[in-house]
């Protein structure tokens, strides 16, 4: 919508004129040049309020927040809010308040009355409690959200706990979106042991013919990276170890995590940092005996002149 003083694309139909602005006001558009209205009550759709910076234009938003699949009624459901006080600050007598409180009590049963609404408000709830403690990204939890929908709407979890098909569409999600989240951390925040999230993984990809990508070793690097402590010119002699290894398909059949631990252990030795096996074993997961062995391969494999530059 146009501001006071903006011109507007439309042209004069008395003087033949394009020089036209919007009155807010007045919601009038006008000939600056002859004064002729040439449209009057205009329908303002713009906000209420004024923003005199992006902060403020943020948090005003005309609407709500958009619809999410990771919130159980998809974010649409209405709320009643505190009960105390009128829109005109007034108090509210004390048998209108005993009613809205059970306004308010059989709304909030009424979104959660059917066994799938139910199902859905426990297993979101759990999907975010994960989703936090492992930090993944919005659009990865939006994923997992839709993989156990599908699930719940084709009565694959029947017979099967919650805990774990939220932990199995959530590292499935992870998969599929090259997002680096090992099992063993889904296990560690989760309450379900780790063989039952592989077998509702193995599940979930029979079920819904859902393709994996293969999980890259690069993107676990500046994971052990930042445990340890390595500068960002280690980092990528790693990764770019890591690349030229996968060129020569030496990574295939390997764990990428073993993988990236023995790339930035090699990156340290060539860059002078002092790191031992063990830090790195201790911050990626994997024992001293992977790392060593992975080591040695990419020492044998691979032409480490080139990386010395």
């Amino acid at each position: 919508m146009k501001t006071l003083g903006e011109t507007v694309s439309h042209f004069c139909s008395e003087c033949g004129g394009g020089d036209l602005v919007y009155d807010q006001d007045s919601g009038e558009i006008i000939c600056r040049k002859c004064g002729l209205v040439v449209e009057e009550s205009t329908i303002d759709t713009g906000p209420e309020w004024r923003a005199f910076s992006l902060k403020e234009k943020k948090n005003r938003p005309r609407v709500g927040p958009p619809s999410s699949l990771s919130f159980h009624d998809k974010g649409l459901s209405t709320m009643i809010g505190p009960i105390g006080r009128d829109a005109l600050g007034r108090r509210i007598p004390q048998e209108t308040k005993y009613k809205m409180f059970r306004l308010k009590k059989w709304n909030r049963r009424s979104m959660r009355n059917a066994a799938e609404d139910r199902n859905l408000s426990k297993a979101m709830g759990e999907l975010q409690r994960i989703s936090e403690k492992l930090h993944i990204p919005s659009i990865v939890q939006e994923r997992a959200a839709l993989i156990y929908r599908k699930t719940l709407k084709r009565g694959i979890i029947r017979g099967r706990s919650i805990s774990s098909m939220v932990a199995a569409s959530l590292y499935v999600a992870c998969r599929m979106t090259q997002t680096p989240r090992t099992l063993d951390e889904v296990e560690r925040h989760s309450s379900i042991d780790k063989k039952d999230i592989a077998r509702c993984y193995r599940l979930l990809i029979k079920e819904l013919n859902l393709r994996t990508l293969v999980p890259k070793a690069q993107l676990r690097v500046p994971k052990i990276a930042s445990e340890v402590e390595l500068s960002e010119n280690t980092q990528r002699k790693a990764i770019e170890i890591l690349e030229e290894a996968e060129r020569l398909k030496i990574t295939v059949g390997k764990a990428p995590m073993g993988m990236a631990a023995a790339a930035l252990y090699l990156a340290c030795m060539m860059n002078g940092e002092n790191r031992t096996q063990k830090d790195i074993a201790y911050a990626s997961g994997v024992t001293e005996v992977t790392i060593r062995n992975r080591y040695m391969e990419l020492k044998r494999s691979l032409d480490l002149e080139r990386f010395k530059t």
